[in-house]
């Protein structure tokens, strides 16, 4: 198996410790983020993401520089966001971007320069929000769009032909994109959360699935990528694609990351299958 290539993995895993079903005090997700910036697998790892309604708390912790996006959910006042980038300017906390909800004022709400992940609604709004979203791309903003693919009381589970619309509508328009919610596995399956079995799609199976879109393939056989459950089969497809540095250098220009409340449950999954050297393997690190 070869090691990984570093445009796949780097950067891959946002630290989303905060945030349902991980919901792990701030304090607590600054000391392990730290951990997790100076492991073996530290490059996999991006930014700690925190609600931007944090920030006041958040300059007491930052004892050292720390990378944070800050969040607002759908619905929320994105405005919190230019609020918390003034608290927490002259700190060592270095704002790295923000994710919000989708609006026809997010423009005003975010400001200038600061990149941006825009979460898209389902229904009669998705394709507004998807054609403003490209258009704030060509424009040449540092914005990408972002789709729920885990279930909540108010949002339900997309299943394997929803997210394959989905992706293909991003690469289609030209969006890059984020996942965020229900992708804390490297292969799709049913997993056990808090001790009930729950429907999840693999991060393997989404970079495959982008990789065969950037290739054109339609939505259908994209909704058969996602819902192979073979690890194996998906591990010797990430291992020749990791190969390929042009393949590679595609799949993360259109799908640049995703939020996992416990980031170590793919990075260790990846080593299981092969993909990371057995030192990668996450040891005392929660």
């Amino acid at each position: 198996m070869p090691a990984p290539s570093p445009d796949l993995l780097t950067g891959l895993i946002d630290d989303a410790a905060v945030f349902p079903p991980g919901n792990a005090p701030l304090d607590v997700a600054v000391q392990r983020h730290r951990a997790h910036r100076s492991s073996a697998y530290a490059a996999c790892i991006g930014p700690l993401l925190v609600p931007a309604s944090a920030a006041a708390d958040l300059t007491a912790m930052a004892t050292g520089p720390l990378s944070v996006g800050l969040i607002v959910r759908p619905g929320g006042d994105a405005g919190d966001i230019t609020r918390a980038r003034k608290m927490l300017a002259g700190t060592e906390v270095d704002v790295a971007g923000a994710e919000c909800g989708w609006s026809k004022g997010w423009r005003e709400s975010v400001g200038d320069g600061l990149p941006v992940a825009l979460e898209i609604p389902r229904g009669a709004g998705q394709a507004a929000a998807l054609d403003d979203l490209a258009v704030a791309v060509a424009d040449g903003r540092p914005v990408v769009g972002k789709f729920r693919t885990g279930a909540t009381s108010s949002w339900a589970w997309p299943d394997e032909a929803e997210l394959a619309g989905v992706i293909r509508a991003f690469l289609d328009r030209g969006i890059p994109f984020k996942l965020t919610g229900g992708l804390h596995h490297a292969t799709r399956g049913s997993y056990a959360v808090a001790g009930v079995p729950e429907e999840n799609h693999g991060v393997l199976n989404v970079l495959m699935a982008v990789r065969h879109a950037s290739d054109g393939a339609d939505c259908t056989e994209l909704a058969d990528i996602l819902g192979d459950r073979d690890g194996e089969n998906l591990a010797d497809a990430f291992a020749r694609v990791a190969d390929d540095v042009e393949y590679a250098e595609s799949i993360r220009t259109h799908f640049v990351g995703f939020g996992c409340c416990e980031v170590t449950h793919p990075i260790t999954e990846f080593v299981a299958l092969g993909l990371l050297p057995p030192d990668h393997r996450p040891g005392g690190v929660r």
